[in-house]
């Protein structure tokens, strides 16, 4: 029976500059800055472990167009440990790394095979004589904003048909619209796997045949969370089977906590505590998002940004220096509101024109122009989602009247 047994992971980023990040611990940031080129090492590891026939790189090797000279030499050492084995490698670049950079180039092992700028077809064969057809292009500049899948065409004489992609599937909306596909476009092309890359979100599009994204294989910022990695997959004449494996050295993760039974800081502290015992993972690092939801203001305890800072402070104190830490990022509560809108609107025409404002409010691009348009700013900025606009609303609503509460207080 004919088989073939391959790596496919992609979106490495090497050499990520974690940007935003350089408040953190020197260990922890340290570790982080490794993490992009622990999980290559691991994508090597498990290569040779499952005795792959070949590796398929799906784009975005490197984070920058310059292609640091540290990436590149970090990227040969692991591909000269596959040419020892014998493993061939297969790479197309994406947007981030596209050939139409200006960087100086260190060459690769006789094992790594690289899509030039247009559609092209490889042609691997095993010792048994099973044949697979590799197609694939890499990005010639960085945008390809224009659909490139009625360019692959499928050759004959294979046994085995494998697509490569770096684009942006018509149902995501993370990630920037780049070599944009629908999924009956990849199905009419009869491959028997789509080894897709450019979307960081782990996901399997469809199982017959297999088309996936393998995700990045270690999270970088707070918006990549969970633990990342890459398939090892098996293809027979009859059957697909992909093995998910784990890649990443420091997971990123968010976690929401019912906070309706605390009733002071200290309790606060205690729920916070527990978060990190249970959020800890042998050997891994973690960096921590909490979300303490439905906290009940009391007239003692204030949950501003003075009492959580002292609370993550102390919860910080032995973490940096442990393998298996677990970092907070940073604590954001959501205090059960005592008001209510329909009431408070009737009170006065404030109120109601308050409501109204934050209901209405539209003009976003105009209010952040000055932040986006900023020369440094502008270069670690996202643009905002759906979701994020909306909590933003309703989180300045809340410390309105969260302000105007304590100010009635005072003066009464």
């Amino acid at each position: 029976m004919k088989t073939v047994k391959f790596l496919h992971c992609a979106d490495l980023h090497l050499d990520s500059p974690m940007s935003g990040l350089k408040y953190l611990p020197e260990g922890i940031f340290n570790r982080l800055q490794k993490s992009t080129f622990k999980a290559l090492s691991k994508i090597t590891e498990l290569a040779l472990f499952h005795e792959v026939d070949f590796v398929v790189i799906s784009g975005d090797i490197f984070d920058g167009e310059d292609r640091s000279l540290r990436a590149q030499a970090g990227f040969r050492k692991e591909m000269t440990r596959l040419h020892e084995k014998g493993i061939n490698v297969y790479v197309i670049h994406g947007n981030h790394d596209h050939l139409g950079g200006t960087w100086t180039q260190l060459t690769w092992p006789e094992n790594v095979h690289v899509f030039g700028d247009k559609v092209e077809v490889k042609r691997f064969i095993k010792q048994n004589g099973t044949a697979v057809h590799l197609y694939g292009f890499s990005y010639p500049e960085r945008h390809v904003s224009e659909p490139w899948i009625n360019r692959y065409v499928k050759s004959s004489g294979a046994d085995f048909h494998i697509g490569m992609l770096h684009g942006h599937f018509e149902g995501s909306s993370d990630h920037a619209k780049y070599a944009p596909f629908r999924l009956t476009d990849l199905l009419q092309k009869q491959f028997d796997y789509w080894a897709l890359g450019h979307i960081h979100k782990r996901e399997v599009l469809a199982t017959e045949p297999p088309i996936v994204y393998p995700g990045n294989p270690q999270g970088r910022n707070r918006k990549e969370t969970g633990v990342k990695g890459c398939y090892v997959v098996s293809l027979t004449e009859h059957s697909t089977h992909l093995n998910f494996q784990e890649t990443s050295d420091v997971v990123w993760m968010e976690r929401t906590l019912d906070g309706s039974l605390v009733t002071n800081l200290g309790s606060l502290f205690d729920l916070c505590r527990k978060a990190i015992h249970d959020s800890r993972l042998g050997g891994k690092g973690v960096i921590l998002n909490l979300i303490i939801a439905n906290l009940k203001q009391t007239e003692e305890d204030r949950y501003d940004s003075e009492a959580l800072e002292e609370i993550m402070d102390t919860l910080r104190e032995d973490e940096g220096e442990t393998e298996d830490f677990v970092w907070i990022r940073n604590i954001e509560v959501s205090v059960t509101n005592s008001y209510n809108r329909s009431q408070l609107a009737i009170q006065g025409e404030f109120f109601k024109e308050l409501f109204t404002s934050v209901d209405r409010f539209k003009t976003w691009e105009e209010t952040l122009s000055p932040l986006y348009s900023h020369h440094i700013a502008r270069k670690h900025l996202t643009e905002l989602t759906e979701v994020e606009k909306k909590d933003i609303l309703e989180d300045a609503e809340n410390k309105l009247l969260q302000l105007l509460s304590a100010k009635n207080e005072g003066g009464s």
